[in-house]
């Protein structure tokens, strides 16, 4: 656990709280795991496709980018924010149906900033994308 989220935080209940947004919604991003070391969701293919059928590419960042920056914010910790600076996608395979599967993993977690894999698969388990996000992390100033 990072040294500044107590250890009492449970994830998948801090995510519950926290809400994953309204676009994460409107996709129908389901959290399935979700800590600091590994989080976990499903998003359908069916509503999230480009005209001609097959999951479109945003689709999948937009899933990355909500499970990295969710998880850099429990890893900030109470009274600190973390806001995504940069993403990077290499899309490999295209779902077609079903539901696809994004796991994150941090590759960097220091108290400035952090860095995430996500790795987004099909219900076959075949890599459809892999998605690295960094995020800055900074105090929220009180309003």
């Amino acid at each position: 656990m990072a040294e500044n989220t107590p250890p009492d935080v449970n994830g998948m209940e801090w995510a519950a709280r926290r809400g994953s947004g309204a676009l994460a919604e409107k996709m129908g991003m389901k959290f399935v795991e979700f800590t600091i070391e590994r989080s976990i969701a499903t998003m359908p293919v069916e509503g999230n496709t480009q005209p001609v059928g097959l999951m479109h590419g945003g689709a999948y960042v937009v899933l990355a980018e909500s499970l990295g920056s969710m998880a850099a914010n429990l890893h900030a910790g109470p009274g600190r924010l973390a806001v995504g600076v940069d993403i990077n996608a290499t899309h490999t395979r295209s779902a077609v149906a079903g539901l696809v599967t994004g796991v994150c993993t941090p590759i960097h977690l220091g108290r400035s900033m952090t860095v995430h894999e996500i790795v987004v698969s099909d219900d076959q388990g075949r890599r459809c994308s892999t998605v690295r996000i960094t995020n800055l992390i900074k105090d929220v100033t009180p309003r």
